[in-house]
């Protein structure tokens, strides 16, 4: 890698005295307002001083990053303070080629500029995409009850309702992602003659998860589990994508087709 930045002393938590090879470090000089030469030292494709990793490309007021699933945020520098997306994070070398500042965690991380190779490709960084947690889920049986023959039939299905959910990359910066929400069909017969036919999607289960957890969540299943007295249980998962958070809500459909949920587990 052509530049090394290198951290001579740490004084407390805010001072630092830094040095960067071949560049010094810039001197900010009012942290009331957003500093245009900081983001123009910024702008171009950022990788990790150690393993040459990219990290990610500043473009214009815009942060992209190497991972694909990871959305793009918005940054500026406010004194010494690098805010991106909804958070912000203590700069301790910035200059043309050297980038360093403390994650959410308090941990440094250390970027240099990429290659003249790297700057010059436009496509080195790949588009963000949103997520499809689930394809096209088709489900159905026959149970018998009360000496009578039900079908009951189930249908995940991906939306394009999206869902963007908060998460950490491997630089310890918080990012977001997005993920496509499903609407679940369920239908239920006696026979020939249908009764119950609903759509189902998250927001029917407000009463039943908390709604900060509900707004980053998709309504990931539903499984038929038996019958009773009360009617047919189906449990329907509401699930935060790619973590093991989860709520299982019981679905009753009851044989007159009236509908009520009840929390099972969390």
């Amino acid at each position: 890698m052509k530049y090394v930045c290198t951290i001579l002393s740490v004084v407390g938590l805010l001072l630092f005295a830094t040095a960067c090879k071949q560049q010094p470090q810039p001197q900010v000089a009012d942290t009331s307002k957003e500093d245009k030469a900081a983001k123009q030292m910024l702008q171009g494709v950022w990788v990790d001083e150690l393993t040459g990793e990219v990290s990610f490309r500043a473009k214009g007021d815009t942060i992209y990053y190497a991972d694909a699933t990871s959305l793009p945020a918005y940054f500026r520098v406010i004194g010494d303070t690098l805010e991106l997306g909804r958070q912000g994070y203590l700069l301790v070398t910035l200059t043309d080629d050297c980038l360093a500042f403390l994650n959410q965690t308090g941990d440094e991380v250390r970027l240099v500029k990429g290659d003249e190779e790297m700057q010059a490709d436009t496509l080195s960084l790949p588009q963000p995409q949103v997520l499809q947690v689930n394809e096209v889920v088709q489900r159905d049986s026959v149970v018998m009850y009360g000496g009578e023959r039900y079908h009951w039939y189930i249908y995940v299905n991906p939306t394009k309702y999206r869902v963007t959910r908060t998460a950490t990359n491997t630089d310890g910066v918080e990012i977001e992602k997005e993920y496509y929400d499903n609407i679940i069909h369920v239908s239920l017969f006696q026979g020939k003659r249908k009764l119950f036919s609903q759509n189902f999607s998250k927001k029917m289960y407000a009463n039943d998860v908390p709604e900060q957890f509900l707004t980053q969540a998709i309504l990931g299943n539903m499984q038929y589990t038996h019958v009773d007295a009360e009617g047919f249980h189906f449990d329907a998962t509401i699930c935060i994508p790619d973590e093991a958070s989860c709520y299982v809500v019981e679905t009753l459909v009851g044989i007159d087709g009236n509908v009520s949920m009840r929390l099972l587990d969390y």
